[in-house]
């Protein structure tokens, strides 16, 4: 996953005036926010909420009701499982069984070292299932050993 720059008051401030212009700008705005610097800084809200002449509750509304939004940096490697009817009859459930119980690999559950496995509903590939997306590349037919040794290579890269 490709570093970040640390949180710049001045250059949000400018993604935000850029796109306050826009029908429904607090989306784009805080998607820009976390392209650019991986998350969604506590201290944007104010910043959106003024520009956009919203309250801070509904800025923070926003934020906290969509998944995708983030208000910490990210793990190096993000992996997401998908868990949908397809892989379910795959075995995804079984795999997330084992990760936990014989890899210490918690999905959704906090990060290992630079490593998060969370959850997501059907990446397309049913199939192939159980798929994963790692790091963007769409894998099929995944076990709870690949996962966890694609979490295991990373954590000797860091």
């Amino acid at each position: 996953m490709a570093g970040y720059p640390a949180w710049n008051q001045e250059a949000a401030r400018s993604i935000i005036a850029g796109l306050a212009h826009l029908e429904g700008a607090t989306l784009p705005i805080l998607h820009a926010l976390q392209d650019e610097f991986g998350h969604i800084d506590p201290q944007a809200v104010p910043l959106i909420a003024e520009a956009l002449n919203l309250s801070r509750a509904e800025v923070h509304g926003t934020i906290t009701f969509y998944h995708d939004f983030r208000t910490a940096l990210p793990p190096r490697r993000m992996i997401k499982l998908c868990r949908a009817e397809a892989c379910q009859s795959l075995g995804c459930e079984a795999m997330v069984e084992e990760l936990a119980r014989e890899h210490g690999i918690a999905v959704d559950g906090a990060p290992v070292g630079d490593v998060a496995v969370e959850t997501v509903y059907c990446l397309g590939n049913c199939a192939l299932g159980p798929s994963a997306l790692v790091d963007g590349e769409l894998i099929g037919r995944v076990d709870a050993a690949r996962i966890a040794g694609l979490c295991q290579h990373e954590r000797a890269q860091s």
